[in-house]
């Protein structure tokens, strides 16, 4: 069975977030399609909405429903719908990924352990952009020009960024820039 546990959504009584182990899901966003025993909930008015993050799925009781008699039913279903990730898809939003958590999990990455891999190196990597799965960098000091920079930006950021964002499409420093 997977792990997964409960945590309040802070002003958000009607919300739970539920943690799971990172990219368990290939999208992030809003649910459309939802294995049977979920769909179930939302059919019979106990779910709204469900949402998945990197390394969580928000689920939203509807108006008039409560976590201390839904709570169970919904922690049931999660557990089966989770072991069956093909029947999930993303509410569809014109094709473009949602790309929120990309670009923060990218910003603690250049903030925590990448960036103080080219800092110790006299170098600076600063997030530009991320856009439709593609995070853009800047190089700078001396990560500009570097021959390592490139292993750097694969084996450091994007591999760390995939196993969590399966919705990465590249990771590219902008030769404009630096």
């Amino acid at each position: 069975m997977i792990p997964i546990h409960p945590q309040p959504v802070a002003g958000h009584a009607e919300q739970l977030r539920w943690i799971t182990p990172a990219g368990m899901l290939p999208f992030t966003g809003v649910a459309a399609t939802l294995p049977a025993p979920l769909a179930a909930l939302r059919d019979d008015g106990t779910l709204a909405q469900v949402r998945v993050e990197p390394a969580a799925i928000v689920t939203t009781l509807r108006p008039g429903r409560q976590w201390s008699r839904d709570g169970a039913r919904v922690r049931t279903a999660l557990h089966a719908a989770l072991a069956d990730p093909t029947h999930w898809t993303t509410a569809d939003n014109g094709g473009e990924p949602d790309d929120g958590p990309l670009r923060h999990a990218a910003q603690e990455l250049l903030d925590g352990p990448v960036g103080d891999l080219a800092r110790s190196h006299g170098g600076h990597i600063e997030l530009l952009d991320v856009r439709d799965g593609t995070v853009t960098v800047k190089l700078a000091g001396a990560c500009h020009g570097c021959p390592a920079a490139r292993s750097t930006l694969r084996q450091g950021l994007e591999d760390q960024l995939r196993r969590s964002h399966p919705q990465l499409r590249a990771v590219t420093a902008d030769p404009n820039r630096g």
